[in-house]
């Protein structure tokens, strides 16, 4: 499984404030720190006596620090990328190039004797991981993470998210995609409509974009790109990311039944196997809830996204909970007890049939 992080931004932070949510975000399980030096301040000096101050301190609660850095950044620091004992001195765990190199500095610096670890840019796609493989870098140093876009329309396709991640995943190196959410009080950039790796996260709880992530099947490890977060969305990401199957975010219908709401919400359901392509049929509930009443109610069109429960009118039917894929019509045997929320419904079509989902409220 993978790990959970969160960002730092020292030149924007008091030192108390960065340690005093470290200490928060490990408490819940968060294990990795994103922090940038691509705006090193005039006194650079005096800036990496910053980063080494927040970092030791997120080494000593057991959490790594990823540093993102570009080609610019070596000339400002007057370093050459055969020698990166400045970030080990940080207590860095792992360097991330923005831009990078041409593939042979890339592979060169993985071959360091320091334990850093080298995260190169996902988000380039193209042939660029190619370019490193190809002068044979150390894969037990090499790790990828996606760039996040605060200006809104400019964050990745999803299709191009998941097929420059699967790149790095065939050759079996970790890859790490940023969720945010409107409680993240401090970033980068003076102007940001959330930090997001795909487009379609920005309108998405970020619990829900946890769910995303996981479900595309390509991310290991999640980071919060934003800093200062509140410990509502701080809890609300670990409780996403440690889910043991995908979560759908679901309304209930004003009529909907207490052993309807029961069906709903305290049942795992699995998707059944020989899948029509118009739901999910998650059928176990119509077995141990056969001697259960389910009068009709709500049998208007089924739209996707509804939720729907065979009424006591289905016969054998009776009591199967529904998640409808596509609209159909209703022929008055399915109460529409819920709604899968806007925001999750992009969930729906990255469940595929025999696996288990839960709905939640």
């Amino acid at each position: 499984m993978g790990t959970l992080g969160v960002s730092i931004y020292p030149s924007k932070t008091s030192i108390q404030a960065m340690q005093d949510y470290l200490d928060l975000a490990a408490g819940l399980g968060y294990t990795r720190i994103f922090t940038s030096m691509l705006e090193v301040a005039e006194q650079p000096a005096k800036t990496l006596e910053l980063f080494k101050t927040i970092i030791e301190y997120g080494n000593s609660l057991g959490m790594a620090t990823t540093i993102d850095i570009n080609p610019a950044l070596f000339k400002t620091l007057n370093i050459a990328y055969e020698d990166l004992s400045l970030f080990k001195q940080l207590g860095a765990s792992a360097i991330r190039l923005d831009e990078g190199f041409t593939g042979l500095e890339e592979a060169r610096m993985t071959h360091n004797q320091l334990g850093l670890k080298i995260e190169l840019n996902i988000s380039r796609g193209q042939h660029y991981i190619e370019m490193v493989t190809d002068f044979g870098p150390n894969q037990q140093q090499l790790i990828g993470s996606h760039n996040f876009y605060p200006q809104l329309y400019t964050g990745l396709d999803a299709d191009y998210m998941v097929a420059a991640a699967a790149q790095y995943k065939a050759l079996n190196l970790p890859t790490a995609a940023f969720v945010d959410t409107p409680s993240g009080q401090i970033g980068p950039w003076p102007n940001s409509d959330l930090m997001v790796t795909t487009e379609i996260q920005r309108t998405m709880p970020i619990a829900s974009q946890v769910r995303y992530l996981k479900a595309v099947g390509v991310i290991d490890d999640i980071l919060i790109a934003s800093s200062q977060v509140s410990e509502a969305d701080l809890k609300a990401v670990a409780a996403a990311f440690y889910e043991p199957v995908t979560g759908l975010t679901v309304e209930l219908a004003d009529q909907t039944s207490a052993i309807e709401a029961q069906i709903v919400y305290d049942e795992m359901h699995l998707y059944r196997g020989d899948y029509s392509g118009y739901m999910m049929r998650s059928s176990q509930t119509r077995v141990k809830f056969k001697a259960e009443a389910f009068p009709p109610h709500d049998v208007q069109t089924i739209q996707a996204g509804d939720i729907t429960i065979g009424n006591d009118t289905a016969g054998q039917y009776k009591g199967e909970l529904q998640v409808a894929l596509k609209t159909r019509p209703n022929n008055g045997q399915h109460n529409v007890v819920g709604h899968v929320i806007t925001a999750d419904l992009p969930l729906l079509p990255l469940i595929k049939p025999w696996h288990s989902f839960k709905l939640v409220r």
